[in-house]
């Protein structure tokens, strides 16, 4: 199994959308993510003009579209990225094809783009998430209590981070 990560282009749409409203994905994901064709599109757009401080990125497990990640630069003095929108189709679950992509976007966004520091925040229910953010190389940093509104109720957010020198070790 081949995993790889490229930019989006327009005529993944079709599939960004149908993965992000897909109902064994979407509760997962931050309720404020784009989910419709033209938020989708004008990501997209926003990755192609602006690559070094933007991207929305598909997985694809050999040659086939699998998920997306995405990234947006939080702090240019310091070098920081938030990643965020980790979501891989449910046929493409139980081969860690999320923890691949995590390492590639890592070694993108450190490498390629000269990034410092990565983190990334997820809802306190996610359990799958924060295991994944864990084997991926994250440390977990702190947890927001109660700060979202989701599925009726009031949820933790739980931080983690990434530096590049995490990846030397």
């Amino acid at each position: 199994m081949s995993v790889s990560l490229r930019r989006a282009r327009a005529d993944d749409v079709d599939f960004l959308v149908e993965l992000v409203t897909h109902e064994e994905v979407e509760p997962y994901l931050a309720a404020v993510g784009a989910k419709d064709r033209e938020a989708i599109l004008a990501e997209i757009e926003h990755s192609e003009a602006e690559p070094e401080a933007f991207g929305v990125f598909v997985v694809e497990v050999d040659g086939e579209r699998a998920g997306t990640i995405h990234f947006t630069r939080a702090n240019v003095r310091s070098r920081i990225a938030n990643l965020g929108g980790l979501a891989v189709h449910p046929d493409f679950r139980g081969r860690h094809v999320g923890d691949e992509a995590a390492r590639l976007i890592q070694s993108h966004l450190i490498h390629d783009l000269g990034f410092h520091r990565l983190q990334l925040e997820v809802y306190g229910f996610n359990e799958r998430a924060m295991r994944h953010a864990e084997r991926s190389g994250f440390l977990r940093e702190g947890v927001r209590r109660k700060a979202y509104r989701r599925h009726g109720e009031w949820v933790d957010g739980v931080i983690y981070g990434l530096v590049a020198e995490d990846l030397s070790e």
